[in-house]
């Protein structure tokens, strides 16, 4: 399922925004980033997240800012010993070069650095309380997203089971005309063989007919597409996740259309039992989107 959620939070003199995104895949895999110094939530942050979705890549992305107002800024001493350090063999061969001015040696990036107060340990409580209520905030809103596209997609396998039970009843009427096309090819190859053998014992034929028949008979997939398709049904009213036995389900529509293909001697039912393995083969390629 696919979704996006940005949730802005504030606790002064801090702010942040959380940003979801949610791809389609198999199982469920969450990426985390967060930055230095809010490593600890990641832990929890993932829970969460897997305590609302069962599939779907999903990624959570924390970007927060502080304000300096109440800090200050210090001269990072290690920085500017360097560049103090690195200075005469610059002169060496930069040989035209002006003297470094105290303020353009302040204004090197690194070597002034601002100052965070330390929060106190409930304000850090406090802090990442706030910004975890933004993420649930953010996940309701990714799976109210993920919620609406599940039920246009509904409409979707909806139609898609329809096409394949109307595709099953017509592969049921042309079945019943199975029997009638065994029997003529039955004839044309009795009638080839006892031309080839004419002492062939007339109740082997009878065997042999009778085992063709019921390797023909395609009564028994016909049945279990039907039950399939009122589990798949039932399954999308009442909803909530089930795409792994939806999927479950395509895995056993294409194992009965085929079969039903395999025993087909007609070939008008043998194009039904194709075009019903292209509409399920689009109905998996769907029930791999849900949750």
């Amino acid at each position: 399922m696919t979704g996006f959620a940005q949730i802005e939070g504030q606790l002064e003199p801090c702010r942040w925004t959380w940003e979801l995104k949610s791809v389609n895949g198999k199982g469920l895999d969450i990426r985390c980033r967060l930055p230095q110094g809010f490593e600890a939530l990641e832990s929890v942050a993932k829970k969460r997240a897997q305590a609302k979705f069962n599939r779907g890549n999903v990624s959570m992305g924390l970007a927060f800012n502080r304000d300096q107002a109440g800090g200050g800024y210090r001269i990072n001493e290690a920085v500017l010993s360097d560049l103090l350090n690195a200075l005469p063999a610059l002169k060496d061969r930069v040989g035209d070069a002006r003297p470094l001015s105290l303020d353009g040696l302040l204004g090197l990036r690194g070597v002034i650095e601002p100052v965070e107060e330390e929060l106190g340990s409930d304000e850090r409580e406090e802090l990442e309380a706030a910004i975890m209520t933004s993420l649930d905030q953010a996940l309701d809103a990714l799976s109210t997203m993920r919620e609406g596209e599940g039920a246009r997609m509904a409409l979707v396998l909806g139609e898609q089971l329809e096409t394949i039970d109307g595709l099953s009843q017509e592969a049921e009427g042309l079945a019943v005309m199975q029997p009638d096309a065994i029997r003529e090819r039955l004839q044309k190859q009795v009638a080839e063989l006892l031309d080839q053998s004419p002492t062939l014992p007339e109740e082997r034929l009878a065997q042999e007919a009778a085992v063709l028949m019921t390797k023909a008979d395609v009564r028994e997939e016909l049945d279990r597409l039907m039950a399939h398709h009122q589990a798949a049904s039932a399954l999308l009213r009442e909803g909530g996740s089930i795409g792994r036995k939806l999927d479950f389900l395509c895995q056993e529509f294409n194992r009965e259309a085929n079969t039903l293909c395999s025993k087909s001697v007609d070939v008008k039912l043998t194009n039904v039992g194709i075009e019903l393995k292209a509409v399920i083969e689009q109905l998996r390629e769907q029930v791999q989107n849900i949750e």
